[in-house]
């Protein structure tokens, strides 16, 4: 990718929100000094797919694109929610993609390698249920030898996939990068390591950012299945027994983390799916600060952290990232959101 599109991680800048209400803006790369012994950083290990493919609408010969946006079976691993959009490719807006031809359950779809079939429509010409013919083995293959990442406009170069999988990624089951984990390096982790603070890894099944349309955007995310093993679970447990923080790497383990809570505040582990929104109002039982890129109102990431802090603060610290310049896209800049005491909460 040009440099102007991907943001020189050693360059990168980070918003950190205090408990009190303080922002301070830092170099992303002191990351490593602002924890407290005892305290356990928690990550998303999740690999991301090649998730877009290009192929035709076999009843009809015309070109689409298939985006897949969620699992729908563990049991089941070659079916998949899916978004599909009509002939052209990233470099348009979402917002402006064309919109497939009409699809009913039972369409046959030729997608590279592979051959995938309509299993029904959803309410909405854009979301189907999809099965790929084969078996899984066979299905990743495919994904690798023609899948893509899934990308937007303000990267008009091609991504590789490896600019999609951040340092820490283990199994590919994210159909979008875990992308507050691109804040993470091994300096960072060695440091963390050398003051004693813990860190632990879970896998989230992190979906689709952005559809195109107003109305399939506000269902985001969709239900994600994670795992959390039990050495994590023993970690976060050691650190609430010491009054220690949990430092969430990303809206995907917040949403983990909480799914799998029990109203104690401890930690199922195990497979789990999550569900839901987090949005304000929603208790926060585990986690008590967000490592986050820069969202804006609306996104369904922007809404999770309503569950932090109240609107008139959210506010605030999107006028300090405004007027530090900084970049709100998935290789962007970050911010570190502690939960805001009720005592600073304000009313909107």
């Amino acid at each position: 990718m040009i440099a102007a599109d991907r943001l020189d991680r050693q360059s990168a800048r980070l918003l950190v929100v205090e408990a009190d209400g303080r922002m301070r803006d830092l170099p992303r790369a002191n990351l490593g000094m602002l924890f407290d012994p005892g305290d356990l950083v928690v990550a998303n290990d999740a690999a991301t797919l090649p998730a877009s493919l290009h192929g035709t609408h076999l009843r009809c010969g015309k070109t689409i694109e298939i985006r897949l946006a969620g699992w729908l079976s563990a049991s089941a691993p070659v079916r998949f929610l899916a978004i599909v959009f009509g002939s052209g490719d990233h470099r348009t807006r979402t917002e402006d993609r064309l919109p497939p031809p009409a699809l009913s359950s039972g369409d046959r779809l030729q997608l590279g390698p592979l051959e995938a079939r309509v299993e029904r429509v959803l309410d909405h010409p854009r979301l189907v249920e999809l099965s790929f013919e084969g078996t899984r083995a066979a299905m990743f293959a495919g994904l690798a030898q023609h899948g893509r990442p899934i990308q937007y406009a303000h990267v008009p170069e091609p991504l590789a996939l490896w600019d999609v999988w951040t340092r820490i990624a283990a199994r590919p089951v994210a159909f979008e990068a875990p992308s507050a984990s691109f804040a993470l390096d091994w300096r960072t982790l060695q440091a963390w390591r050398r003051r004693e603070i813990g860190f632990a890894t879970l896998t989230h099944a992190a979906g689709i950012s952005s559809t195109g349309d107003p109305a399939l955007d506000s269902r985001l995310p969709f239900d994600e299945p994670y795992h959390i093993p039990e050495c994590t679970v023993a970690q976060v447990a050691r650190a609430q027994l010491r009054g220690s923080r949990i430092i969430a790497i990303g809206t995907s383990v917040v949403r983990a983390l909480e799914a799998a809570a029990n109203p104690d505040g401890s930690v199922r582990a195990g497979d789990g799916i999550a569900t839901g929104r987090i949005a304000c109002g929603t208790p926060l039982r585990v986690v008590d600060a967000v490592l986050t890129g820069v969202h804006q109102p609306g996104e369904s990431h922007f809404e999770l952290l309503r569950a932090f802090a109240d609107d008139g603060f959210l506010a605030s610290a999107s006028t300090a990232l405004t007027a530090c310049g900084y970049r709100a896209h998935e290789f962007g800049d970050s911010m570190l959101l502690n939960c805001q005491p009720p005592l600073y909460w304000r009313e909107p």
